[in-house]
């Protein structure tokens, strides 16, 4: 909305490009077009935001048309300057909001793109396979020591040791493992597919060969040792319905059990599904729509292996199951479809989706993090480091600390990248504005704060190699920087100053008040509804010489009927053209809905009073308060247009 705003102001698209990440040619030295406080705006730039704005109109390319244009230009640069000035692009608001749209802007040029598309692939081609496999979990805490680390990955290397010479792996996981599942299922998790397990998890699974043992792997739930017994093409997705009767909670097995058979016998006797399912079904979740669940695939439904052994086993749609029990109760299943995996052009989209939220794309963003700051040559004095992250207190847990005075916070350094130095007040002010409401250790979401500072700097880094190779990207970066801080002063200076000025509205009024004419109107007070009736009990209300005002409210309520009353010209309101124009009480039908209209008076033409016309006074007020405003910045930040850059520039916009 804010950036919608702008574009209203300047008459252009300030909207987000698809643009491609490509590398330009090294562009001309640019030529200024104008000063503004003897800052230069180039010809380039104005070139591609006019070209941008005026696509496929060839009739705004004529030099009356550009200069109305380069008037535009210059005020919306004053207003950005003196915003500047203000120092609205230092406050945390503006930072974050700038940066959320860098975020969107950067992405296409940045190599995480190319890792999401890349890890897409790879996951649809791993879907295109279910793997077999089994594990032994030992657990560990995501902040255990190193020393408490390595000896739990010493001892699975022990046991992998084991069975590598010959020892059962389903006799080690009943033995060893520390999932509770492994003394009943040996470890077994049977068939799963991508997405269906921890990425790290997954990634051993997916490459490690039939009949071997990984090398131990961690995930957030500990340490695993994976032994794949087979992998086969992958069985899609299937959509089943089910009738289930509950068991347990005191209920006799044995009765339930006949009961479901006894329905069995109902359906091949040819009453309905649906019908059974909605009287005997205890599945909350599906009885109502004839047991029907949500697509799944091999492993989804791990915790109940035999349901999904059943729902993969039936071969056409519209197949029932004999019933079969599992840990809720007795079962009957109907197949309704098998879904195949698609083409990667059907799937990609919803796949890029999930792998954008998976734990695989953050791993992946950390790998190349890490990248980044061997890339930039990343340095850090650790002494310095340690000492300004004790600096924190409690006042971060609701974003109130203040920086305290470091002594040389101006000099010291708390890192580096390539040469360029980032010292302990670089990161203190970044902190100051950067911070939220937290219930971290101090000194922990310090940490955090540093390494986002850390990653800031390195984007800053690659967004102006982004810039230097990419001309279009950094004038789209600028319209948002701008198109912001144009929002914000306007809003100060002219939106809210016009709206909530009462008295500079009236006296603006007054003086103009030649301007502000109508033709003839009514007063009217229209009753409007969806649907036709209510107007044979409303209108004898409406007219009677005094209106029972409680009887009115009454049917106004009770047949939701909208009331709108006012000044209106019958251009405003098209139904006043359906009806008499007199005094009076009429009904009458426009565009599907139906009215009762009471005219109460016809006003005719003449000026309009204060009231009548504040919309339009609020609108002119506000013309007149940025002109004004205007005329003062010209003053206080001088504009110099370059002749030889305008001529440059129209001959530019207007060569065939």
């Amino acid at each position: 909305m804010r950036l919608f705003a702008v574009c209203i102001l300047l008459g252009c698209a300030f909207a987000t490009t698809s643009l491609q990440a490509q590398k330009q040619k090294k562009a001309p030295k640019p030529v200024t077009l104008f000063t503004v406080n003897k800052k230069p705006v180039t010809a380039e730039e104005f070139i591609y935001l006019y070209k941008k704005n005026h696509q496929n109109k060839s009739e705004d390319f004529t030099t009356a048309k550009v200069e109305e244009y380069l008037t535009l230009f210059v005020n919306f640069k004053l207003k950005v300057e003196e915003a500047r000035a203000r120092g609205m692009d230092t406050t945390g608001r503006f930072i974050r909001e700038y940066n959320q749209y860098k975020d969107e802007l950067r992405r296409p040029y940045l190599p995480d793109s190319k890792i999401t598309d890349s890890l897409t692939r790879l996951t649809y081609e791993r879907l295109k396979e279910e793997v077999k496999a089994s594990h032994i979990l030992l657990n560990i805490k995501a902040d255990a020591s190193p020393a408490d680390t390595v000896a739990v990955y010493n001892r699975l290397v022990d046991i992998r040791n084991k069975i590598i010479a010959g020892e059962d792996f389903g006799k080690a996981a009943m033995q060893y493992s520390e999932d509770p599942s492994a003394r009943m299922n040996q470890g077994n998790l049977g068939y799963f597919t991508a997405l269906q397990m921890v990425y790290p998890f997954e990634n051993a699974a997916y490459t490690t060969k039939p009949g071997q043992v990984s090398m131990p792997v961690r995930t957030r739930f500990g340490y695993h040792l994976l032994y794949v017994a087979d992998r086969r093409p992958s069985q899609g997705e299937v959509e089943v319905s089910h009738i289930m009767l509950r068991t347990g909670e005191g209920k006799d097995n044995e009765k339930v059990k006949n009961q479901i058979f006894e329905l069995v016998d109902e359906l091949q006797a040819g009453v309905k599904w649906e019908d059974l399912c909605k009287q005997y079904s205890e599945d909350p979740g599906s009885k109502d729509n004839g047991g029907k669940m949500r697509p799944f695939g091999p492993g989804a439904m791990a915790s109940i292996p035999d349901f999904e052994r059943t729902a993969f086993a039936l071969k056409n749609p519209g197949d029932i199951s004999d019933p079969f029990q599992t840990a809720y109760g007795w079962h009957i299943m109907r197949l309704e479809r098998k879904i195949p995996l698609g083409t990667f052009e059907a799937v990609s989209p919803t796949l890029k989706s999930r792998v954008n939220r998976d734990e695989r794309t953050q791993l992946s963003k950390q790998a190349m993090e890490l990248k980044w700051r061997r890339d930039y040559q990343f340095r850090e004095d650790a002494v310095v480091k340690a000492r300004v992250l004790a600096l924190g207190d409690t006042s971060l847990h609701n974003a109130k600390w203040k920086a305290p005075v470091v002594p040389n916070a101006a000099r010291d350094m708390m890192f580096s990248l390539t040469d360029k130095r980032y010292t302990v007040q670089d990161f203190l002010q970044y902190t100051q504005k950067m911070q939220r409401p937290n219930t971290q250790d101090p000194a922990k979401y310090l940490e955090q704060l540093y390494n986002h500072f850390v990653d800031a700097s390195i984007l800053s880094l690659l967004e102006a190699k982004i810039v230097r190779e990419n001309p279009e990207y950094g004038y789209l970066l600028k319209e948002y920087y701008e198109g912001i801080l144009l929002f914000e002063i306007m809003e100060k200076e002219v939106w809210n100053k016009a709206s909530t000025d009462s008295v500079g509205q009236r006296r603006f009024f007054e003086a103009n008040a030649a301007h502000y004419k109508a033709g003839e109107r009514a007063r009217a007070t229209f009753y409007t509804a969806s649907t036709p009736g209510f107007e044979a009990t409303l209108r004898p209300l409406l007219q009677a010489s005094q209106a029972d005002q409680n009887r009115l409210q009454q049917v106004v309520s009770e047949n939701k009927v909208k009331t709108e009353t006012g000044v209106f010209t019958k251009e405003e309101k098209p139904v006043l053209q359906k009806v008499t124009w007199a005094p009076g009480v009429y009904t009458a039908e426009n565009n599907g809905l139906y009215y009762l209209v009471r005219l109460s008076e016809i006003i005719p033409p003449g000026p309009m009073s204060f009231e009548e016309a504040r919309p339009s006074v609020i609108s002119d007020y506000q013309g007149d308060l940025e002109k004004r405003w205007i005329e003062e910045l010209k003053k206080k930040y001088p504009v110099k247009v370059n002749g030889k850059g305008k001529q440059y520039t129209l001959q530019k916009l207007q060569a065939k």
